[in-house]
């Protein structure tokens, strides 16, 4: 299975990315920040200028991330908690079941993350939805993948009409529930592109230094980590560090 790791937060918007942490072995996907949940008074405002900071590294590798992703919501306040269930269930295998006639894959999972299917969906776990007191709920991920000519506002534009498309069942009702955020596809792979940036940024170092002076570089073994750099870009480094030295 291919794996993603979801990056820092949304469209709706953190005053600075913190780096990502969580690794694996590359293959699985994996939510590195929490969702942040959709101001309520502010559903109508969801893109808003992202404040980047820079990460602490030698060389960072920019790109678009490969998907953005939104949690959503079906939630049910039928009176019957039995039926409340059954309602909910039946409308995320609607969600299932429409998700590709909407250009827009669906997912499971907070931390590790795996495509949502009609094998597992009632693996989710249903929830008391206790923030708003609606009743009772369940959560997932609706990704969009970014290809050339989709962005932000394009991609909510998608996951609203698809959200739309699924049609109530009951008493349920699917609604978008976090901010935006995104994802990468295996950051690892990237660690030989990250290298070669840092080595050609030390290569030039120490030829400003002189014959008689190198460049020690460290952290090169750690996890591929990442930022945010725009509404739809992610920074991608190794958290290495640089020191000149004299060579004898």
């Amino acid at each position: 299975m291919r794996g993603f790791l979801i990056g820092m937060a949304a469209c709706g918007i953190l005053a600075g990315a913190m780096p990502a942490f969580a690794q694996d072995d590359g293959a699985s996907e994996i939510v590195v920040t929490g969702m942040r949940r959709l101001n309520p008074d502010d559903d109508n405002d969801r893109i808003k200028e992202i404040v980047i900071v820079t990460p602490a590294a030698i060389q960072t590798l920019r790109r678009t991330a490969d998907f953005a992703v939104q949690q959503v919501v079906v939630i049910s306040d039928t009176e019957d908690e039995d039926q409340r269930h059954v309602e909910i269930q039946t409308m995320t295998r609607k969600a299932i079941d429409l998700a590709d006639k909407a250009g827009v894959l669906v997912a499971s999972g907070e931390v590790v993350v795996e495509p949502l299917t009609a094998a597992n969906y009632k693996d989710l776990a249903i929830v008391e939805d206790k923030e708003d007191n609606e009743g009772d709920l369940v959560k997932f991920l609706v990704k969009v993948p970014l290809a050339p000519g989709i962005d932000a506002k394009a991609v909510l534009a998608r996951i609203d009409k698809f959200i739309k498309l699924v049609p109530a069942v009951g008493r349920a009702e699917m609604k978008a529930y976090s901010e935006l955020t995104l994802s990468v596809v295996n950051p690892e792979q990237y660690r030989g592109a990250i290298i070669d940036l840092v080595a050609k940024d030390t290569a030039a170092t120490s030829t400003r230094f002189g014959t008689g002076y190198g460049v020690e570089v460290t952290g090169l073994d750690r996890p591929v980590q990442w930022k945010r750099a725009g509404l739809t870009e992610v920074q991608l480094f190794l958290p290495s560090a640089a020191t000149v030295r004299p060579r004898d």
